[in-house]
């Protein structure tokens, strides 16, 4: 009998447990479902398709697009990405496989403090380092800035994502006389593939909406691109210029251009995971 009533309260208590996973998954769906849905509903007098293919226009004339800040925003996440995926990875991949050396520690440190510190701080010491010296502002400055925040993301992210990686795999790999570090890269990397891009993913989505280290460093250009070391414009730089205008037609403009924003983040999130998992799969 009191077997069976231990039986019992395990069910129930698992049943709550479950219904209140349950509750927060369809809190965190409504959360976002009512970001998208409010966003749409204030900017949808503009989200049409001159808004994305057309560029911006002076005050006082209709219409007008952000394709010139799409293509911006999509070249500086292009940049950061080149940047901060390799050395986020093998950061990570450090971490992983030789944390217990004397720099583990340092490298375990330095990520977690730098996944604290603020965007603006980051665009300030871009802004110093690379900008000056520079004497312009430039697309180059801007994916620097957004590298070094994503760094720690992907850092961390590899390193969690590697450890979990079972140790029999490595042990095959050596037994076999692979090096360790070909083990590392042809073993336990692909074995933490999807996790890893979903570590990349995060940060992608995170520099994607950051607007104060790109004031500091690409500063926006609604002509469009015109080099590496030129100004650039970017979504986020434009939602906030609109945001802070008096201009109720640019206030609309910003809220489709944060539609635009989410959309891009969330169409490459998904294509980003629909392939890592075909690839797993395969």
């Amino acid at each position: 009998m009191e077997r069976e009533g231990g039986y019992l309260r395990r069910r129930v208590i698992g049943y709550i447990m479950m219904s209140l996973c349950g509750l927060a998954t369809l809190v965190v769906i409504g959360i976002l479902i009512l970001i998208i849905g409010y966003t749409l509903s204030q900017g949808l007098p503009y989200l049409n398709l001159e808004f994305i293919t057309g560029t911006a226009r002076p005050l006082g004339e209709e219409g007008g697009g952000m394709l010139n800040e799409i293509l911006g925003t999509l070249l500086l996440a292009g940049l950061a990405s080149l940047i901060g995926v390799p050395l986020g990875v093998l950061a990570g991949a450090f971490l992983a496989e030789y944390g217990g050396t004397r720099l583990g520690p340092i490298i375990r440190i330095v990520a977690d403090v730098m996944t604290g510190v603020p965007s603006i701080v980051v665009g300030i010491f871009v802004f110093v380092v690379v900008v000056r010296p520079m004497a312009t502002f430039s697309a180059l400055a801007g994916g620097i800035a957004l590298a070094i925040i994503m760094l720690p993301v992907i850092a961390r992210t590899t390193q969690e994502m590697m450890s979990i990686v079972s140790g029999t795999y490595r042990e095959a790999a050596l037994a076999l006389g692979i090096p360790r570090w070909r083990a590392i890269i042809s073993v336990v990397i692909p074995g933490a593939r999807s996790g890893i891009v979903t570590g990349i993913m995060l940060a992608v989505a995170r520099i994607s909406g950051e607007t104060a280290p790109l004031i500091f460093t690409a500063l926006g250009n609604r002509f469009g691109f015109s080099g590496l070391d030129q100004p650039v414009g970017a979504l986020p730089l434009q939602i906030w210029r609109y945001a802070i205008s008096p201009y109720t037609s640019w206030h609309q403009q910003a809220w489709a251009g944060a539609f635009v924003l989410i959309m891009l983040v969330l169409v490459l999130s998904v294509i980003a995971r629909a392939l890592t998992g075909r690839h797993y799969h395969t």
